[in-house]
Formats: structure tokens, C-alpha cells, sequence
């Protein structure tokens, strides 16, 4: 079945010829974070290759989402993650020789990837790209992207912290060179009216994160917000202030259950939700409606996740969709 489409596509939509074989696991990263494939019942494999780091609870959230979705259509679904580019680009390389059915790739340092993203759209393999990098997608000959606008996402925060009389903002990068961190923190200068402090820490040492924020807020009294980028960091956020003795309003990025747990006890004023969960499912049945229809998704633009916000107000609602690994 998924072979006749595919040499229909060739017919009309050169040159996106879509490739013709299946495999069962892509990827071959020696430390990849996560992998395995969910079962397929029909003719079409999808590689999944993201840039999450092992133990980041926001990228098994995605994963989550990419394999019932590969359940709920039936068709393959290989997920693997590295957080460190040029290994993340050897995983998508990976899923180009084994000429998958169509490529998902998180775009948070585009330059890295965009040999093998190129070399994939190259083979006739059409890529979805999520979460960062909406802004390279069209030009890297993805055929969708699935994701917030993080730059808009920002401009909400800050415009939440400033109704909360916030004035001298912390913006904690936990990942080099990401460049959607980079436009969450422009975004909230931008709806604070100030600009935020950068303050950059290592998502993969979260005690020596911790360290730094406390000796941030330390040597600086005069800060009165802490905005973390990531859920697994906003919870040492809030451990940071209390180490130093400071009264600052902690917000974040994304949810996980400890961060559910902090709103709820009012250790985190709110977060910022992109429902992550969409962002591995949806790419999946792009993919599908493209093999199988030629259909694409978004009209060129990107296919928007969120921003939400998530505070005392609504909180209890999707506490246990959190719970369940699906928010």
C-alpha cells in the first residue's frame, strides 16, 4: 500500500521522491538518551531523532506522544535522542541509510544539522522538524514544522512576570547554543520591557545549576524573578532562592509532575506550556498523510503547540494527565 503512494508522490512531487523501504530502529549513537520502536502494522517506518537529553523528563513526554501515534495509525516508530549536536546529526545520517518512510527532527541547533537534514530531504525522505528552529524549517526543505513560536511564548512570560511586578528578571539557559532558549529570552525582554539577565547553566549537572543560580541571586539582590527554560530546572530554581535567602517569584517553561507539584504549593508562580505531548504525535500523522495523500499541514506556516500558561487557577485540571505522561 505505501509503496504505490510513494511512486505516486514521485510522479507529482518531484523532487520529494519518497523513499520506498522499511527498517525497524534507527540511530546508532553510542549514548543515545532513549529508543525504541513501537509496533508496526502497516508498510511505514518514521524515525524520530530529537535533541533530548538523557533523564530530561519534557523529551519522554514526546516520545510518549510520537509511539501512540505510531500505535493509533499503525505504523513504525523509532525514537532516539542526543543531546549533543553532531551526535544528533550522526542518528539522523543513521535513519537516512536505512531510508526510512520520513524523518522527525528537532531543530534547536540548526547549523549542526543541516547537512543531514539536507541529505535527507536529499534521499527523497520528507522531515518534519518540531520544537526549535520554526524559523530554518521551510529553508532545510521541511515539508512542516510542530512547535510554539518561542520568541511569542517569551513575550507572554515576561508580560506575565511584569503584571506580577516583576522588574529585574533572571533568564536561566540550561542548553548552549539552543537557539529557541535564546528567543524565550529575548521574547520575555520583550514582554518585561527590560531586558532579562542571561544566565547559563548545564541541564546535565543540575546541582552545579543549582550552585550557580544561589550564587547569582547572592551577589545580586536586587533580582526579583527567576525564569527557568525547562521543568527539570525550575524546581532547583526554586531550591537556589531558598538556599539564598532570596524573595523572587520562580517561573518557568514546560511542566513535568514536579513542576505540577510546586504550582500547586506555590513554589512556582506558573509555567508556560507547549504541550509537548503534539509535538511528537502530530509530526507522526504528517508524515502518514503525506506518504499516503501528499497531503502537508500548516500552509507553510508552523503548526503552533502553544503558548498556555498553567498556574493556581487551572493547575488541578491536567495534574493527572501529567501524571500519566501526556502534559
Amino acid at each position: 500500500m505505501a509503496r504505490p503512494m510513494r511512486l505516486l508522490a514521485l510522479a507529482l512531487a518531484a523532487p520529494l521522491v519518497l523513499a520506498a523501504c522499511s527498517t525497524e530502529n534507527s540511530g546508532g549513537g553510542t549514548d543515545s538518551a532513549a529508543g525504541g520502536a513501537a509496533t508496526s502494522d502497516g508498510d511505514l517506518d518514521f524515525a524520530v531523532v530529537t535533541h533530548g537529553s538523557a533523564g530530561d523528563a519534557f523529551w519522554d513526554v514526546v516520545q510518549n506522544g510520537a509511539e501512540a501515534a505510531g500505535e493509533d495509525l499503525g505504523v513504525g516508530v523509532d525514537y532516539q535522542s542526543d543531546g549533543d549536536p553532531q551526535r544528533q546529526s550522526q542518528l539522523i545520517e543513521a535513519a537516512v541509510n536505512q531510508d526510512v518512510d520520513g524523518i522527525v527532527v528537532s531543530m534547536a541547533n540548526p547549523d549542526a544539522l543541516q547537512d543531514s537534514i539536507t541529505a535527507a530531504v536529499d534521499a527523497g525522505i520528507p522531515v518534519v522538524t518540531i520544537n526549535s528552529g520554526a524559523d530554518r524549517s521551510a529553508e532545510f526543505g521541511a515539508i512542516g514544522h510542530v512547535g510554539q513560536d518561542e520568541t511569542i511564548a517569551g513575550i507572554g512570560a515576561g508580560q506575565r512576570l511584569a503584571a506580577d511586578g516583576a522588574q529585574n528578571v533572571l533568564c536561566v539557559v540550561h542548553e548552549a547554543g539552543n537557539i529557541g532558549l535564546e528567543q524565550r529570552c529575548a521574547g520575555a525582554s520583550q514582554g518585561l520591557g527590560t531586558d532579562v539577565r542571561l544566565l547559563q547553566v548545564d541541564i546535565n549537572d543540575l546541582q552545579s545549576a543549582q550552585s550557580t543560580i544561589t550564587s547569582q541571586l547572592q551577589s545580586d539582590d536586587s533580582i526579583d524573578a527567576v525564569l527557568t527554560l525547562n521543568s527539570a530546572v525550575a524546581p532547583i530554581a526554586a531550591s537556589a532562592a531558598s538556599d539564598a535567602g532570596a524573595d523572587v517569584e520562580i517561573a518557568t517553561f514546560d511542566l513535568n509532575g514536579d513542576v505540577i507539584s510546586a504550582i500547586q504549593d506555590g513554589t512556582v508562580a506558573f509555567a508556560v506550556d507547549q504541550q509537548q505531548f503534539e509535538q511528537g504525535y502530530l509530526p507522526i500523522v504528517m508524515l502518514q498523510l503525506y506518504a499516503e495523500n501528499l497531503n502537508t499541514v500548516g500552509g507553510g506556516q508552523p503548526v503552533l503547540t502553544g503558548p498556555g500558561i498553567v498556574d493556581p487557577s487551572n493547575v488541578d485540571a491536567i495534574a493527572d494527565l501529567a501524571a500519566e505522561g501526556t502534559r
